[in-house]
C-alpha cells in the first residue's frame, strides 16, 4: 500500500452496501475506516476480507446518531491514516409501516440514524475532508415512487438528498465533490429481510431490467464517482436503479 494512498470513512461498513463499498474501495487504493454501531464481529470479517486482498484496513465503533462518537470516528481515522479524503455515508435503517401506525419511537429511530447520522458525519467531513475529496451519501429511489409504508424512510433520505446539495455549495473553493448515490432494491439482508419472495419478485419487476439490484450495481457507481473520472460529478443524485420510475 502507497504512503500516499488515499484515506475513505464509509459509515454502516460492517455488512450490506456499506461493506461492499469499502471492500470495492480498498480495491481502488484507499485506506479504509469500516465503521459500525454494534455489529463489531462483522466488521471485523470486512477489514479482514480487505487486508486479504492485500489493503490496509480498521474497524471503528462509533453510533453516527451521537456527534461526539462521529467525531471520535473522525479523529481515529485521521490518527491511524494521517487525513481523511473520502466519506461515504452509508449507515441506515428502514422500518416500514403505514404513517398513522408509526410509533414516537420508530420515528426518533430512523430520524437520528438516517438523518442526524449524515448530519453528524456531514458536518465532520465539511471540517476534515482534504482537497480533492469527496463526501457521497447514500439515499434510495423509492423518493418519488409514493409506496405505501415507506413514507419515514422516503423523508429521511429526501432530508439527506437536501443536504447534500447544500453542502455542495458551502464547500464552494474547496475543491470537495458532494453526491448522493440513491440505489433502487438491492438483494441485501437490509432490504430483503421480511419480505416474502411475492414482493421481492414484484419489486424486481419494477424497473425495465426486470431484477433485484445486486451490491456490485451500486458500488461501482460510488467507486466512479470517487474516482478521478468522477471529478467533475459534483451536487448530483445518481439514482442508480435499473430505471426504476
Amino acid at each position: 500500500m502507497s504512503e500516499n494512498a488515499k484515506v475513505a470513512i464509509v459509515t454502516g461498513s460492517s455488512r450490506g452496501i456499506g461493506a461492499a463499498v469499502a471492500e470495492r474501495l480498498a480495491k481502488d487504493g484507499y485506506k479504509v475506516v469500516v465503521n459500525y454501531a454494534g455489529g463489531a464481529s462483522a466488521a471485523d470479517k470486512v477489514v479482514s476480507n480487505i487486508k486479504a486482498a492485500g489493503g490496509e484496513a480498521i474497524a471503528v465503533q462509533a453510533d453516527v446518531a451521537k456527534s461526539l462518537a462521529v467525531a471520535r470516528l473522525f479523529d481515529e481515522a485521521e490518527k491511524a491514516f494521517g487525513g481523511i479524503d473520502l466519506v461515504v455515508n452509508s449507515a441506515g435503517v428502514l422500518d416500514l409501516a403505514k404513517i398513522a401506525e408509526f410509533t414516537d419511537e420508530m420515528f426518533d429511530k430512523t430520524m437520528s440514524i438516517n438523518v442526524k447520522g449524515t448530519f453528524n458525519s456531514c458536518r465532520q467531513a465539511a471540517k476534515r475532508v482534504r482537497s480533492g475529496g469527496g463526501i457521497i451519501n447514500i439515499s434510495t429511489s423509492v423518493i418519488g415512487m409514493r409506496l405505501p409504508t415507506y413514507g419515514l424512510y422516503v423523508a429521511s433520505k429526501a432530508a439527506v438528498e437536501a443536504m447534500t446539495q447544500v453542502l455542495t455549495q458551502e464547500l464552494r473553493g474547496r475543491n470537495i465533490t458532494v453526491n448522493a448515490v440513491a440505489p433502487g432494491p438491492v438483494a441485501t439482508e437490509f432490504f430483503l429481510e421480511g419480505k416474502s419472495e411475492e414482493v421481492i419478485a414484484r419489486m424486481a419487476k419494477m424497473n425495465p431490467l426486470e431484477r433485484i439490484g445486486q451490491t456490485d450495481d451500486i458500488i461501482g457507481v460510488v467507486s466512479f464517482i470517487a474516482g478521478p473520472q468522477g471529478g467533475w460529478i459534483n451536487g448530483q443524485v445518481v439514482r442508480a436503479n435499473g430505471g426504476m420510475c
